[in-house]
């Protein structure tokens, strides 16, 4: 039986969720609570891998077992009493033998939160800008990223990933809005980019954000940020945004709704 764990998680204490060594992952943790649960070794496959400190409002990944599981109730509730406080697990998904949490999905969000003002109680979910950021120039500069094929500008260097080509459908700055009930105590006054897209490059959102930063400080044009990825450099692109803002915020399946 293959199965899906949908699951979110507070990235925070984590690095990141690839299992290392001497380093606490999300799915090292996963994978010694699924191994407590059914007295079995379990390894699972996640839907991406997020960087140390980002953190994933859904998150799916899979994992197959040679017997059923009958009681999805109380399997969910000894998963969540196992991996601590920073994980949850909300849905055990059945799944046909072949389906796969990484490859067979079609779309990703995510979303990085800023702040204007400092607060103690934000600083793990949102980057705090020391000065104003023009929104409307970030939103220019951004809808160049749906016209974009190759992402090399915002790849992490010398990384194994065969093609830098990504479908970006969308690409935006709002204002935190309806998405602040998500987060608990973020500040009406904050801003939120949302990208989605079929896949992503490693470190690539992040690196997105801290150019379109460079764009809204005024320190870069609309169409120098344009400039920027026809080099395919990413040496000429800006820096890498904290982690500690990011969220993985969805994950689309052809067979899974809701």
């Amino acid at each position: 039986m293959r199965y899906f764990l949908k699951l979110s998680y507070n990235g925070e204490r984590f690095h990141g969720w690839q299992s290392q060594p001497n380093a606490v992952s999300v799915q090292q943790t996963i994978e010694e609570a699924l191994s407590v649960v059914t007295r079995l070794p379990i390894a699972i496959t996640g839907a991406g891998r997020t960087d140390a400190g980002v953190h994933a409002r859904v998150m799916y990944a899979h994992f197959d077992i040679d017997t059923p599981i009958e009681d999805k109730r109380r399997f969910l509730l000894s998963m969540n009493r196992l991996a601590g406080r920073d994980i949850a697990f909300s849905d055990l998904i059945p799944v046909h033998d072949d389906a796969h949490a990484r490859f067979d999905a079609t779309e990703r969000s995510y979303k990085y939160f800023v702040t204007f003002r400092k607060t103690p109680f934000l600083y793990p979910f949102a980057w705090q800008s020391p000065s104003p950021l023009d929104i409307d120039r970030m939103n220019e500069a951004a809808r160049i990223l749906l016209s974009t094929d190759d992402f090399t500008s915002f790849a992490k260097l010398h990384s194994d990933t065969k093609t830098n080509i990504c479908d970006v459908r969308e690409a935006v700055w709002n204002t935190v809005g309806n998405d602040a009930a998500q987060l608990p105590g973020l500040l009406e006054d904050g801003i939120v980019f949302t990208i989605t897209a079929d896949r992503f490059l490693r470190n690539m959102v992040r690196a997105v954000v801290g150019t379109l930063v460079e764009v809204g400080r005024g320190k870069l044009s609309v169409e120098g940020f344009r400039d920027i990825i026809s080099r395919q450099d990413r040496c000429s692109a800006g820096t890498s945004m904290p982690g500690n803002a990011l969220f993985l915020w969805d994950v689309k399946y052809p067979y899974i709704t809701g």
